[in-house]
């Protein structure tokens, strides 16, 4: 096992800040003549709490090492990408797709920007954005049926009621009545609540 003299340590701790652990060695070994591995170097760091400040990552205003230069390697031409390339799975705006819950998605920018097609349908028959706080659902809980009539906007708190108690159903006009149900089985809960605290 290789042990640092005096004068050794203190190199190490002079030259630790700004260089990597290959470039401490480098200077290290030209400096005393030794040939000892950058693993050595880097455990005398860790054991002795040093560090070089660097984090890896490249510093803004830092120079990089190849400006200004050519290319000087060859090779790899066929898998660069090239101005103007798509990939090969590129989908253009006003693509769809199914997601991950089952909900269609609709392109609607590049490069990968995707929205809820009921959504976009619900505002462009109905005018307007759909308020915070509020979700579009299928009447008839078919996820592909974008018809105006199907597509019912409800408050998150109607909707949670609506789960709650199974008032989603096959029929768009069953699940409008599901949402009123919903306002009344708020209603009751805020009453019973109410009279809770009035106790």
């Amino acid at each position: 096992m290789f042990r640092f003299s005096p004068d050794q340590k203190e190199f190490i701790k002079a030259n630790v800040v700004g260089l990597s652990n290959a470039d401490l060695t480098r200077q290290f070994n030209a400096h005393f003549g030794l040939t000892v591995r950058e693993t050595q170097i880097k455990s005398f760091k860790k054991n002795n709490l040093l560090s070089s400040g660097l984090t890896g990552r490249f510093e803004k205003g830092r120079m990089p090492f190849n400006k200004g230069q050519k290319r000087t390697w060859a090779g790899g031409e066929d898998t660069q990408f090239r101005m103007g390339h798509k990939p090969h799975n590129y989908m253009p705006v006003g693509s769809e797709r199914v997601n991950a819950d089952g909900y269609v998605d609709l392109k609607i920018a590049d490069p990968n920007k995707w929205r809820g097609k009921h959504l976009i349908e619900w505002e462009k028959h109905n005018g307007g954005s759909i308020p915070k706080g509020h979700a579009v659902i299928f009447g008839d809980g078919n996820r592909t049926n974008f018809e105006p009539d199907n597509l019912i906007m409800v408050s998150r708190a109607q909707l949670a009621v609506m789960n709650r108690r199974g008032l989603i159903q096959c029929n768009a006009d069953l699940t409008r009545t599901g949402v009123i149900m919903a306002d009344i089985y708020r209603k009751i809960g805020e009453r019973k609540r109410s009279d809770r605290a009035d106790r």
